[in-house]
């Protein structure tokens, strides 16, 4: 049984089965009866589901911290936290979207519900390929933490020039790719198109479309804060779990920071600043294994500063947006 260990990655499988159960649940029961009749969602809905994964979330890791010890349930909520608010930017994109297809509110849970699933196949897959990367090539951990500090200072640099899904290069390529239908088909992402006055044969929807965009978006924003996590911990139960978490919670809460969005003009800067302090504490993690310098940020440290910033940026963001506010109300 030595290979089955070996490929849990110190964890026994009834753990990870005991996770995925608890997700698929989460899932079935999100759409087997929250969401039997399909509806809009609006912000109180949206606020109770997202307390409700929060508290899944919690939940989690408080039996981590009792079966692990605190150390462990330490990195998970730090690494919670972490996924949270980077991808907090993915709920801007993914908004712009929906608008740029115009799919209507009603049926942006479905495109949001099934991307889930798609999250979790593909969280899998980069953090096991950046778990072995590290693994095998500790000095990957640098290179992470360049990224990190690269993508940091990109965010607090760019232009205030607003995205177009016009201009990306993946949006036009699908456009050109598939065979779309010109208008929704209610919840449909496939129909026939004999059936609505097109050529025979299987025709995608812009509602397709946009379930496409959103896994793409997703797989970007991955990217950073898959490594941002391995600042924390190196285990990959701890980074899968965390972000899986982290994620369907973000999705549940999409419908009331979609309403907002306008509110959180600044939060960018916390976003970037937060990404260069984890960048940092990635290169250090390498330099104290490697004997090379002998300071190590802990992880408590880590979670209060993440904290903070991400605090502060939203509160100065509420702060400077409340005349704007003011005149929508």
């Amino acid at each position: 049984m030595e290979w089955l260990s070996e490929m849990f990655i110190g964890y026994p499988v009834w753990v990870w089965l005991m996770f995925m159960g608890l997700v698929v649940a989460l899932l079935a029961f999100d759409l087997g009866v929250l969401h039997k009749d399909q509806h809009e969602i609006g912000v109180k809905e949206s606020l109770k589901l997202s307390a409700f994964y929060i508290a899944m979330g919690v939940a989690f890791g408080g039996w981590l911290w009792w079966y692990r010890g605190a150390d462990t349930g330490m990195q998970y909520f730090t690494g919670y936290l972490i996924e949270k608010s980077l991808s907090l930017d993915n709920v801007f994109v993914i908004s712009l979207i929906f608008g740029s297809l115009a799919v209507p509110r009603l049926y942006q849970h479905r495109v949001l519900f099934w991307g889930i699933l798609g999250v979790i196949v593909m969280r899998a897959v980069m953090i096991g390929l950046g778990a072995a990367l590290v693994a095998e090539f500790q000095w990957m951990l640098v290179v992470f933490g360049l990224f990190l500090v690269a993508t940091g200072v990109k965010m607090l640099l760019a232009d205030e020039q607003p995205m177009s899904l016009e201009n990306d290069r993946a949006y036009q390529w699908l456009r050109g790719h598939l065979r779309l239908t010109p208008t929704l088909h209610e919840q449909h992402f496939w129909v026939r198109g004999e059936q609505h006055g097109l050529a025979k044969g299987r025709w995608a929807t812009p509602l397709l479309l946009a379930l496409i965009m959103v896994e793409s978006a997703d797989v970007v924003f991955a990217v950073d804060s898959i490594p941002a996590i391995f600042a924390i911990t190196q285990d990959p139960f701890i980074v899968y779990t965390s972000n899986i978490f982290a994620v369907l919670g973000l999705r549940a809460l999409y419908f009331t920071l979609a309403a907002m969005v306008h509110r959180f003009h600044y939060l960018k800067y916390a976003l970037s600043v937060v990404l260069v302090f984890i960048g940092a504490k990635v290169g250090l993690v390498y330099l104290n294994d490697n004997g090379l310098v002998d300071f190590h940020i802990p992880t408590g440290l880590s979670l209060l500063v993440t904290f903070s910033l991400l605090l502060s940026g939203v509160l100065f963001s509420l702060y400077k947006t409340r005349e704007d506010a003011a005149s929508h109300s």
